[in-house]
């Protein structure tokens, strides 16, 4: 039992700082934020977490800041996305909270952009285990952004197994018009029950 308690408290270091406020010296701003709503973090744990934090932390701009706490602004991410975001940067987890599940598609895009491969996957992971009727378009856009083969084709088969459902959706002809040759490829497909070469189950 003592074990298992000290191995929570080792995994859950990050978090108890972060919590604690202590010594944070970086502040978050989503794109939808109100002026002075920012979110306080540590530079070591974005550094840590992620390729590109780092290569932004180490720029002239940060360097020649002289203590004052700079803020980075995250235009892709509203407020609510931004909070899930720092919380999976200082939990160690292998499975998406309820809070990161509610963002995932921000989360996977940020996971992309921030190179966090780890989010990435798991986001990956949620968007195909949640894939439905009501949001298959969606995530077959999501894929393209950048291309993301794996979920890309998974996403492509659920529509043309249910095309004759999809297709008669408001969602379906938005989609049409942003992408006509991808739609017609799907169309396509419902016919043959082919996709890249291989039949569709």
């Amino acid at each position: 039992m003592a074990t298992l308690r000290n191995h929570a408290k080792f995994l859950n270091g990050f978090a108890k700082l972060y919590n604690d406020q202590w010594q944070v010296d970086l502040r978050l701003k989503a794109g939808d934020s109100k002026k002075d709503e920012t979110i306080s973090v540590h530079k070591f744990a974005m550094a840590a977490r992620s390729e590109v934090f780092k290569k932004m932390l180490e720029s002239d701009k940060f360097k020649a800041s002289d203590g004052k706490i700079e803020t980075i602004t995250l235009f892709e991410l509203k407020q609510e996305a931004l909070e899930a975001f720092v919380e999976f940067i200082y939990h160690s987890c292998s499975i998406l909270s309820e809070k990161e599940k509610k963002h995932v598609q921000s989360l996977y895009i940020a996971g992309d952009k921030y190179e966090i491969p780890h989010l990435r996957d798991l986001c990956r992971n949620e968007l195909m285990s949640s894939l439905d009727s009501s949001n298959a378009l969606n995530v077959l856009e999501l894929s393209m952004i950048p291309f993301d083969k794996v979920l890309h084709d998974f996403a492509a088969s659920f529509i043309i197994r249910n095309f004759e459902s999809i297709c008669k959706t408001a969602e379906f002809k938005a989609f049409v018009r942003k992408n006509p040759d991808l739609s017609v490829e799907l169309m396509r497909s419902s016919y043959t029950k082919m996709w890249n070469g291989r039949y569709v189950d």
